[in-house]
């Protein structure tokens, strides 16, 4: 499904506040103390921001690819004086971005994987096809666009793109279409491509779901290569946290929450012997380097979701640091595609 993280809140006089997703579960796994330096490596509207440096005498240091996010940034640090710093790049580089702000090591982390509610309420960027926009679904001002893959790659490879990040059976079908319809015109624009996808899948039996929604969100996966990103995120928040230090990490689809379970699995127990996913620790100590703080990822409640239904999907999943070095990344391991790409992101 197309994935967001959190909703805004509007009142009377507009915008005021954004509400993110399961914001005291978050708070409660991340337990932030007063002095504790905390990174959020996904900014957004700044809703976990907030409420952390409200609940300690902390500071935080905030991070998004997306220019347009750290907008919000300049109110936080006027309400918190000496306590808040935003920068723009990704998670992924959290800890050069740390090291340039003067951190080398951090007492929590928490990330917020996929597509801001700004993001996909804004028709521009390209991200909905409920609103018609520009087919970009670039999170950052860099790369390609959805539209170049759309319009350029070949039909194989989209075809590829779009069962891998979007899971999507009829993905030849899919990819069939859109190079026939490009052949009569540049497909520029979301509204076209959803039109594309739902002449080839039919309404179907699900009213709620677009049958556009699978292919949506593959382009998006793979123009900001967030899969790669999350996993590279994972490592370096591995290598950034100090012994104690909290890992909170909240998803909204299958791809990334397997990811972000078989790295807590991976770096909290040895692996089953003959695991296909995880390397063989065979022969070696086992080190564990995170802890554990749930053996279930944390879901939203009923009433979160009557309020926010784009918070259904949520889960959350978090560890505590040990004093074990940090292992060595793996990819594959983790379950990240590998895909040939073309100019990619």
């Amino acid at each position: 499904m197309m994935t967001d993280r959190g909703r805004p809140l509007s009142v009377a006089g507009g915008l005021v506040r954004h509400i993110p997703v399961l914001l005291s579960e978050v708070l409660t796994a991340l337990g932030p103390e007063d002095g504790d330096i905390i990174i959020d490596g996904t900014f957004g509207a700044g809703g976990y921001s907030r409420a952390i440096l409200e609940a300690a005498d902390c500071r935080v240091l905030a991070i998004d690819r997306d220019t347009e996010a750290l907008a919000n940034a300049p109110a936080l640090a006027s309400d918190f004086p000496g306590r808040f710093e935003a920068v723009l790049g990704c998670y992924s580089d959290m800890e050069s971005l740390a090291s340039e702000n003067g951190i080398e090591a951090a007492d929590g982390i928490v990330l917020d994987i996929g597509v801001s509610s700004m993001q996909f309420d804004e028709p521009e960027r390209g991200f909905s096809f409920a609103k018609d926009g520009p087919l970009d679904m670039r999170m950052g001002p860099d790369g390609i666009s959805a539209a170049d893959v759309v319009n350029t790659f070949e039909e194989a490879q989209i075809a590829e793109i779009i069962y891998v990040f979007g899971e999507e059976r009829r993905s030849r079908a899919i990819a069939k279409a859109i190079v026939r319809a490009r052949a009569e015109a540049p497909i520029a624009r979301t509204g076209t491509l959803a039109d594309i996808v739902a002449g080839v899948l039919g309404r179907g039996r699900d009213h709620t779901k677009h049958p556009a929604t699978r292919t949506f969100q593959a382009l998006r996966l793979y123009v900001n290569a967030e899969l790669e990103q999350l996993a590279e995120g994972l490592s370096a928040a591995e290598r950034l946290l100090k012994p104690g230090g909290r890992l909170v990490v909240v998803t909204f689809h299958s791809l990334e929450d397997r990811i972000v379970k078989r790295f807590f699995t991976s770096r909290s127990a040895p692996p089953q012997k003959g695991s296909r996913h995880l390397p063989d620790h065979e022969g070696k100590e086992f080190l564990p380097s995170f802890q554990l703080l749930n053996r279930r990822p944390v879901e939203p409640s009923q009433d979160e979701v009557r309020s926010n239904p784009r918070a259904r999907s949520a889960r959350l999943r978090a560890g505590r640091r040990t004093e074990a070095p940090a292992k060595k990344p793996d990819f594959a391991g983790l379950g990240v595609p590998e895909l040939r790409r073309t100019g990619g992101a």
